[in-house]
């Protein structure tokens, strides 16, 4: 019975490791992907929220103004300053909206995306990399743990905001 304790402590302290070994990739990821955020945003002349606001609009706009405010957590009359600052740099435009021609719908210019692409190549290049050391079934494994990591980011920022 001694070996089976001292098994599962081992194991149970083996797999604390690995969830703290996770956590803290996880932490070092977002600071490597902040800073080269950070650069690709200088060399657009654009400022941290303005790439991220960028980034959503492009991903999954149209987007009206106060449904990107919610999905930042920012202030509408902080979005409408972001809004415009990358309407006069010609990132994206205003429409009304279709449905409701009272509305307005922020979408991305696409024309701009080579300009964006072309600074993220390298880490494109460096994923696509890493990607094809792995098999299918151990994608499939990677894209649900980081899916389900971005929707725990998503959760654990709609719970801040609420305060």
């Amino acid at each position: 019975m001694g070996l089976k304790s001292s098994g599962s402590a081992g194991a149970s302290r083996n797999r604390q490791q690995l969830k703290f070994a996770i956590k803290d990739s996880l932490r070092e990821l977002r600071v490597q992907l902040s800073v080269l955020n950070h650069h690709v945003g200088a060399h657009l002349e654009l400022k941290d929220i303005d790439l991220d606001c960028l980034d959503l609009v492009s991903r999954d706009g149209p987007l009206s103004p106060s449904a990107l405010a919610r999905r930042t957590g920012l202030h509408p009359a902080t979005m409408t300053g972001i809004l415009d600052r990358l309407e006069q740099r010609g990132w994206i435009a205003r429409d009304r909206d279709p449905s409701d021609r009272r509305a307005v719908v922020v979408r991305a210019n696409r024309t701009r995306n080579a300009e964006v692409l072309r600074l993220y190549s390298g880490m494109n290049t460096a994923m696509d990399r890493i990607c094809a050391g792995y098999g299918e079934p151990e994608l499939q494994l990677l894209a649900d743990f980081l899916r389900r990591t971005a929707d725990a980011g998503r959760n654990a920022t709609d719970e801040l905001s609420a305060d």
